[in-house]
């Protein structure tokens, strides 16, 4: 009986493997599990959706630091520095970190009265920045000029000096 088996060994053998791959194998798999599988699927989906969501706003209120205002509401912000303005529309949303991303417009303003007939000078802004705690980074970054940085503190009132 050299190089043969037995009967039952190889009928047996044939049984096992023939299950062993029904169950791993995908399309197999599906067919029986194809409920379970979409609900996992969809599942996973949710999770990755509540993720997403769960980027916080900037906390409504006040925020000043030396030669800005910040007022923040739901849905946007008003800046006021010594000689400008700016403002951000939209939903203010800082990651889990608390970073944030968001653009907005910045007002250049000049010292003395509002001429008849001068137009608004508004620029395209980045804000980014960072906020631990009470505290708020806030980078501005318009057009090609250099970034500037201003720290801002929560229920603070900035300290402005306006242009005369």
């Amino acid at each position: 009986m050299k190089g043969r088996s037995h009967p039952q060994c190889s009928l047996l053998r044939g049984d096992l493997s023939e299950s062993f791959f029904a169950l791993y194998n995908a399309r197999a798999m599906f067919k029986r599990h194809h409920v379970p599988v979409l609900i996992l699927v969809l599942l996973a989906m949710c999770f990755v959706i509540a993720e997403a969501r769960k980027m916080h706003s900037i906390p409504t209120g006040n925020w000043g630091g030396q030669h800005i205002n910040m007022k923040v509401g739901a849905k946007s912000a008003t800046i006021e520095y010594d000689c400008a303005t700016g403002e951000i529309q939209g939903p203010l949303v800082v990651d889990r970190d608390g970073n944030f991303k968001l653009r907005g417009t910045h007002r250049r303003q000049h010292g003395g009265p509002i001429r008849e007939g001068e137009t608004a000078n508004d620029h395209p802004a980045t804000y980014t920045g960072s906020i631990k705690g009470n505290t708020m980074t806030l980078n501005l970054k318009i057009g090609d000029s250099e970034v500037e940085t201003f720290t801002l503190e929560k229920g603070k009132e900035g300290e402005l000096f306006r242009c005369k």
